[in-house]
């Protein structure tokens, strides 16, 4: 079991920026690919960025991509996400996920997962 601590939400106006990280609680850190979800009010938990074990590959949902940047720094047991050019359709809970092997978009395959943070956009 991994546990995940989420930081770096708050409030932002539209064009600005936020960077969220996330710190996890393991030896074996490099093991988890690591995913960040997020989940507005009535809305289904919908997938945002993921980073190979290592950082060598990484996925942005098409929708995010060009303005988030997912990345690790495996000696400190942290993972980041950059997020640029906000929207207020980017307003959020964002958590961050770990799972063994290989990175992936689907919630489901992930099972740790952090509290998460509030991210919220005013116009």
């Amino acid at each position: 079991q991994v546990q995940l601590v989420e930081s770096g939400g708050g409030l932002v106006q539209a064009g600005g920026s936020l960077r969220l990280s996330c710190a996890a609680s393991t030896r074996t850190f490099s093991t988890y690919a690591v995913g960040w979800f997020r989940q507005a009010p009535g809305e289904e938990r919908e997938f945002v960025a993921a980073v190979s074990r290592f950082g060598s590959s990484t996925s942005v949902a098409d929708s995010m991509k060009g303005r988030f940047t997912i990345s690790r720094d495996n000696a400190k047991n942290t993972v980041h996400l950059q997020m640029n050019s906000l929207k207020p359709e980017d307003t959020a809970v964002y958590y961050c996920a770990a799972k063994w092997g290989l990175r992936s978009r689907a919630a489901n395959e992930y099972d740790n997962w952090g509290q998460g943070t509030q991210v919220t956009v005013s116009s």
